[in-house]
Formats: C-alpha cells, sequence, structure tokens
C-alpha cells in the first residue's frame, strides 16, 4: 500500500463513520501507520502487521469511540502503541490526552511520534496505572482490551473525576464482565454497539461507567 492509497482508505473509513478532522489529520494518521510499520520491523509493538489492517483494526476502531469523550482532560490507560489515545488527540486538538503505559518500549514510539506529528495536546506516560497519581484526575478514561471491568476499575478508578466516565473498549458484548459489575457497589454502566468499517458487525461494544450519584 503506498502512501496515496493509504491516505485514500483513512478517509474512506472515516467517510463511512461519518467524522469531520481537522486540516491535515489525515496526513498525520497516515503517517502515524508509517511509523508504526517501520518501527514494528525491529520492535513489536503490535500483533497487527500491514498498513491495510492497521486503518481499521488501529486507526477506524480508535475513532469510534470519539463521540463519547467527555471533558477536556482524557487519559488513555494502557495504550500500548498509543491507540486508541494517538488517533483521538489527532481528531481533536482541543482536547488533552495522556497515554500512559509501563512498557518502555511502547511508550518510547509514543513519544516519538508525538514529537514527530508535532501533538501538542498529547502526553506519554510511563507508568502502572494503580501507581499514577495526577494532580488532577481526569474527564474521560479510556482502557482498550487492558483487563477485565472489575480489575479496571480496582486498576483506574481513582483516575476517574466524580463527574467523569470510564469507557471500557471491548471486543464481542461482554455478558459475563457486566453481570460482574452488578456486584460491585457504586458504579452504573450502558453498553453502545458499536460499527467499525472493515471489522465484522458487533465485533466492538463500548461499556461506559459513572460512578451512581449518591446525593
Amino acid at each position: 500500500m503506498n502512501s496515496d492509497q493509504l491516505f485514500a482508505s483513512i478517509k474512506a473509513g472515516l467517510d463511512s463513520l461519518q467524522q469531520d478532522l481537522p486540516d491535515g489529520a489525515i496526513a498525520k494518521l497516515a503517517r502515524l501507520l508509517t511509523e508504526l510499520e517501520r518501527w514494528n520491523r525491529r520492535v513489536n509493538l503490535t500483533a497487527i502487521r500491514d498498513l491495510e489492517t492497521m486503518v481499521s483494526g488501529h486507526i477506524l476502531d480508535s475513532l469510534t469511540v470519539r463521540p463519547l469523550l467527555e471533558g477536556r482532560r482524557v487519559i488513555d490507560v494502557g495504550t500500548g502503541a498509543g491507540f486508541p489515545g494517538l488517533p483521538l488527540a489527532i481528531a481533536e486538538p482541543q482536547i488533552e490526552f495522556g497515554l500512559l503505559d509501563s512498557n518502555g518500549k511502547k511508550i518510547s514510539f509514543v513519544q516519538h511520534v508525538i514529537g514527530e506529528l508535532g501533538l501538542s495536546n498529547a502526553s506519554a506516560i510511563r507508568a502502572r496505572a494503580e501507581d499514577y497519581a495526577p494532580a488532577e484526575r481526569f474527564d474521560t478514561v479510556i482502557a482498550r482490551a487492558l483487563a477485565s471491568i472489575p480489575k479496571l476499575l480496582q486498576l483506574a478508578g481513582h483516575l476517574i473525576r466524580e463527574e467523569g466516565v470510564l469507557l471500557a473498549l471491548k471486543g464481542k458484548h461482554p455478558a459475563a464482565e457486566l453481570e460482574s459489575i452488578e456486584e460491585i457497589p457504586g458504579w452504573k454502566y450502558v453498553v453502545t454497539d458499536m460499527t467499525v468499517p472493515g471489522l465484522e458487525t458487533h465485533a466492538r461494544h463500548v461499556v461506559c461507567l459513572r460512578r451512581v450519584d449518591t446525593a
């Protein structure tokens, strides 16, 4: 896939999602993927190796959650090679994004891309979620395939503002995990079935978790 084909593939996917991006954003998304492919040749960053699959599996899958973001401070917990955080930071330059992971090689890649693309609204954070203590909590916490929802609440619940939301990106409908949430006091949830261009139907669900208002 050459650069023109990559650009066209990303644009077609965005059209399917009915999302508009800032000027220059598609070029940045394409650069993100070419850098990922290049780094993947010497460092194992992601299981997806070819650009065509990266478009749907990384870029479009990441941007699917964009309409669910809230507030001006977002953290991507367990970001890995920067997904979904980097595509979201490219798409939403007015939002501040923290991209957190404990893997040094992956965070080095994230730092590299932030510098290469000039993403002044994004910062790479090398830490374990349970040990990270920010000065200010976040409006939205995102986690893609990091842990079960009960474990995720244990690891990252302290990062969410009282009125904030935790977006847990899951594959197929996580019925068993949802049953376990009902046993955890203080949280409520809504499940959204997302359509990702290039992925099979019902391949992505987002569980939106909030604290129960006890006032």
